[in-house]
């Protein structure tokens, strides 16, 4: 533990040191670095394709899932759409040009500026484009960043980290204001949530256990971001082809991700009309349907679900399904279980929109829409560092303003307070 403690430290000094030359340069030298960055992963997509078929072939070996791999899995179109997703993130507005000025009696200007906050850490999991996505969106709002992936995709990760250092080098930048914790034990994670001094704010992005380590032992600042037990409850109400559609978007479109719907709740007048049509359309990717008694009554097909299931996250083609008497029981179940990520009703009914929408406590809170629109680019964010389900400071999709606070900077002339 001592060595990897100490290693992570070094690389944590080392990305402090370099996050004042990404803090102090001008919005257009951001802007350029961010466009070498995409040339960069452009320019070595081959290696990072090599290095993403060995991550491939390990986690296979391993028994990885194949909803899980996909999220580990690049392609040329997919390093293409990294690339363009960090271009695009030069056409947003510069976060830290946000400021506002007012002058007091006293005789002293107050001066109240957006500023990065300096050394964003991340650890998540196999994902690599959050590799690039945390690092564009780091430089664009002008902090440093410290990325601790998981082991899946630590090959992946190496070459991505490798390009945009290069990127950033080549444009005058310090190239350690992007850092890679290249252990993937999990010691260095733990050693990353003590680095108290050295990184400013800790994001973890990945499963509950995970955020949940992070929350309970991390000695630095985290913003709780969000495991997603999602639900989407179809109303006595609904428009049943309406909510036949947003229902297998919420889950099947892609399941391994955070906004992906994981409990469907169905009010006891349209159950029996709408589960069998919501299992017929979900045959093309045999989803696992686990209910409770009344959903079983209705669908033979589906299994019994425990109380475990319905505060799982599954990740998977699997979902729970429990069938309730009232928008008020609803609301309820989603309190019980819910993770305050994203949130659905499908509804004609503008009084139960209205109050499923002021009671449920989530991040995202839809009407007759998929949850799977909860996410930085759908929202005008452009890249997303992750989705916080906490209160204080970011809530929701975090783009580019989450990554900053405020400064206040003072001017007198002599001033005094009497």
């Amino acid at each position: 533990m001592d060595n990897v403690f100490e290693q992570v430290k070094a690389l944590c000094l080392s990305v402090k040191a370099a996050a004042p030359s990404i803090a102090t340069a001008s919005s257009e030298a951001r802007d350029h670095a961010l466009l070498a960055m995409a040339d960069a992963l452009l320019a070595q997509k081959d290696a990072i394709l090599e290095a993403n078929a060995q991550d491939l072939d390990r986690a296979a070996a391993n028994g990885v899932p194949s909803v899980m791999m996909d999220r580990l899995r690049l392609d040329e179109a997919r390093v293409q759409g990294i690339a363009d997703a960090i271009v695009a993130l030069t056409a947003l507005e510069d976060p830290l040009k946000t400021e506002r000025s007012f002058q007091r009696p006293s005789g002293i200007t107050v001066t109240c500026a957006r500023v990065p906050l300096g050394v964003v850490a991340m650890i998540y999991e196999a994902r690599p484009n959050v590799t690039a996505d945390a690092a564009a969106i780091a430089i664009k709002s002008g902090n440093a960043v410290v990325l601790r992936g998981g082991k899946e995709a630590i090959n992946s990760n190496r070459a991505i980290v490798s390009a945009l250092k290069s990127a950033l080098a080549k444009v005058g930048l310090d190239k350690n204001a992007i850092g890679l914790v290249n252990s993937t034990d999990r010691e260095s994670a733990d050693a990353l949530m003590q680095m108290r001094g050295l990184v400013d704010v800790l994001i973890p992005r990945g499963g509950k256990g995970l955020i949940r380590n992070c929350v309970d032992n991390a000695k630095v600042p985290v913003i709780e971001t969000g495991a997603g037990n999602c639900h989407v409850y179809v109303d006595c109400e609904a428009d049943l082809d309406k909510a036949l559609r947003v229902t297998v978007n919420a889950k099947c479109q892609r399941p391994s991700v955070c906004n992906a719907a994981e409990t469907l709740l169905l009010h006891r007048d349209i159950a029996a009309a709408f589960l069998p049509q919501f299992y017929a359309a979900t045959r093309e990717w045999e989803l696992e349907l686990r209910g409770d008694s009344r959903a079983c009554a209705i669908l033979p097909e589906a299994s019994a679900a425990t109380e475990e299931d319905f505060a799982t996250e599954y990740n998977d083609y699997i979902m729970s399904v429990k069938v309730v008497d009232s928008v008020d029981e609803a609301i309820a179940h989603i309190a019980k279980y819910g993770t305050k990520h994203s949130e659905c009703i499908i509804t004609e009914n503008d009084d139960a929109a209205a109050s499923f929408q002021a009671l449920v406590d989530a991040a995202a809170v839809y009407r007759n829409a998929s949850t799977r629109f909860t996410d930085g680019g759908e929202f005008g964010l452009g890249a997303e560092i992750g989705i916080s389900t906490q209160k204080l400071h970011a809530r929701g999709p975090m783009g580019l303003e989450a990554l900053t606070t405020v400064k206040y900077l003072i001017s007198g002339d002599g001033a005094v307070r009497k």
